[in-house]
């Protein structure tokens, strides 16, 4: 797959680096791209230029910067945009309803820590992770499977992006347990 990297932060080259020794394409576009990309083994260019090249686009930016970063990068129709993004803001408003864009977004990623997506493959207690994703198009959801299952974790459909919200709600609620130092996969408990 080609796969396009909006971001130069932990998120891009946790799952950058999974998705290149997957044998994916890769090209990253960020403030300052070029080291990611070298480590990647992937090339640079602008958001627009990132856009044109990619099937898929990994959106791995601040939540601040996604209206800028997508009007940089264009309308973007038939692509698909991953949305791994929360807003430690929590301002009410999800991230992914305020993503404008003609591309197909798939909400994903967003509930583990960074270093979950460096495990090679993310197993606890001899169980995949499992990747939840809200999206609306069947190819999208498939492509992005694609790459969940390319890392070693299972991917989950949980439903249209409307239940975007849900999952970047569920992230702050149990982050906040895991930096209060409880055990937040306890409370997850397994039906019978």
């Amino acid at each position: 797959m080609r796969i396009g990297i909006f971001g130069t932060g932990g998120m891009a080259d946790a799952l950058g680096t999974q998705w290149a020794r997957a044998g994916h394409e890769l090209r990253v576009a960020g403030r300052s791209p070029g080291e990611l990309a070298k480590r990647l083994g992937a090339r640079t260019g602008t958001w627009r230029e990132v856009a044109a090249f990619a099937d898929v686009l990994l959106l791995a930016v601040p939540a601040a910067a996604i209206g800028e970063v997508l009007a940089q990068a264009g309308p973007l129709p038939g692509k698909v945009l991953v949305d791994c993004t929360n807003d430690p803001a929590l301002t009410g408003a999800p991230v992914a309803s305020r993503i404008v864009t003609e591309a197909h977004v798939v909400k994903a990623f967003n509930l583990a820590h960074v270093d979950v997506w460096r495990m090679t493959p993310p197993v606890f207690g001899g169980r995949p992770l499992s990747v939840p994703l809200c999206g609306d198009d069947p190819a999208a959801l498939e492509a992005v499977s694609t790459l969940v299952r390319d890392i070693g974790a299972k991917p989950v459909l949980a439903g249209g992006l409307d239940r975007a919200a849900l999952l970047e709600a569920t992230a702050a609620f149990v982050i906040g347990l895991w930096f209060a130092g409880e055990d937040a996969q306890a409370i997850l408990t397994p039906a019978g």
